[in-house]
């Protein structure tokens, strides 16, 4: 069970307010966003200069902490999109939505298929498809921690938006809708089970054509973000491809081990990649080009997760890179999760928009002790 301490502890780890990772260059461009915005979102994009009719969009959501021009940098999305001639489109996250600039992804107004934030990203992609004249079937979405379960939550509300997805030290659709329990899910305590949360996913948008395919990633020393989460993504999903548990093949290079489930045609639409000793963020190669840059959260693991995301989409070749350290770990620095009224912590966002709370509150002892806590997660004003 998780204690008082702990929570306040976790919460008051967090630094909201602090300005997002910037390094290099900013090579993405403001949107002209007309369309519905209840999650009040920032609308970045990255159009190639070889993009054609009919090309391929990414959608990328950052974690907390990061803007999209830094996450952009870190994972290298914009130059694989210079050379495979996709576009890009990067939802920000406000602070005035969440101090830590984390995406909502348990709060229930923001994780629903109408409404939140949620519906805002869902109307910049159908802008940008329309703008751009890009293939609807060829839709994508990815993100890093809270990016990745707000990732999540686009595949279970939108299935039929996504032609495929993956999740980065992310969390299950639907496996939180309070702040206690955003944190009990990402230090890997309490959920459902793999056929409840595979309901859950069913009931997001009652889809009933196919399911995108998914690809997750995650690093076993993650302390922000449990490794079981991974475990639990990949059992939601798996009935909803109507597979079994067991994968039809595994792999392992040097601390990357990859399974991978097919369906009956023998196509690829899960796989699940585990980083042996790497903590809380992307997996990079920054010594191969379009395979990212080493920040906070950005890993230099020798493991290009952008290059291979792409290649298991279909939209770009096979990226080799070179065979991890065995030896080498690379721990994460502690992310900010927060909220709209949000916890802090890595990647939550909590609260609801704005759930405004009196800041001057005449507290003492224990009361006071927690009130501090939770405004300098960002979770009180």
């Amino acid at each position: 069970m998780r204690t008082l301490s702990d929570t306040i502890k976790r919460l008051a780890a967090a630094h909201p307010g602090a300005a997002p990772v910037r390094v290099g260059r900013d090579r993405l461009t403001d949107m002209a966003f007309t369309g519905p915005n209840p999650g009040q979102l920032r609308a970045r994009q990255y159009l190639p200069a070889n993009l054609k009719p009919g090309a391929a969009l990414v959608v990328v959501l950052h974690g907390c902490t990061q803007d999209a021009a830094g996450y952009d940098h870190g994972s290298g999305w914009s130059t694989l999109a210079d050379r495979h001639g996709f576009a890009l489109l990067y939802p920000e996250q406000q602070r005035s939505n969440n101090p830590n600039l984390c995406f909502n992804w348990f709060v229930p107004e923001d994780i629903a298929r109408e409404g939140g934030e949620a519906e805002s990203i869902a109307a910049m992609v159908a802008q940008m498809l329309a703008e751009h004249d890009l293939d609807s079937a060829r839709v994508f979405v990815t993100g890093l921690s809270a990016g990745g379960a707000m990732t999540a939550v686009m595949l279970a509300t939108r299935p039929e938006l996504f032609a495929g997805g993956a999740i980065v030290a992310g969390l299950p659709y639907g496996s939180a809708t309070t702040i206690p329990q955003a944190f009990d899910r990402m230090r890997g305590h309490g959920g459902p089970a793999g056929p409840e949360l595979a309901d859950r996913v069913r009931r997001a948008s009652g889809h009933d054509g196919a399911w995108p395919a998914l690809s997750v990633w995650h690093g076993t020393a993650d302390h922000t973000v449990a490794v079981s989460n991974m475990e639990d993504i990949v059992a939601q999903w798996l009935p909803l491809h109507g597979l079994g548990t067991a994968p039809s093949h595994s792999e392992t290079e040097g601390r990357h081990q990859r399974r991978v489930w097919q369906d009956k045609a023998g196509r690829p639409v899960i796989e699940a990649h585990a980083i042996a000793g790497m903590g809380h963020g992307t997996p990079v190669a920054p010594d191969v080009s379009g395979c990212g840059a080493a920040m906070p959260h950005m890993l230099d693991v020798g493991v290009c997760s952008t290059g291979h995301i792409a290649s298991f989409w279909g939209i770009a070749e096979a990226v080799k890179t070179r065979r991890a350290p065995a030896a080498k770990v690379a721990p994460a620095p502690a992310t900010a999760p927060a909220a709209r009224a949000k916890p802090a912590a890595p990647p939550l966002r909590a609260a609801a928009r704005p759930r405004p709370i009196p800041a001057q509150a005449e507290a003492s002892g224990v009361k006071k002790v927690i009130e501090d806590a939770l405004r300098a997660a960002g979770l009180m004003r």
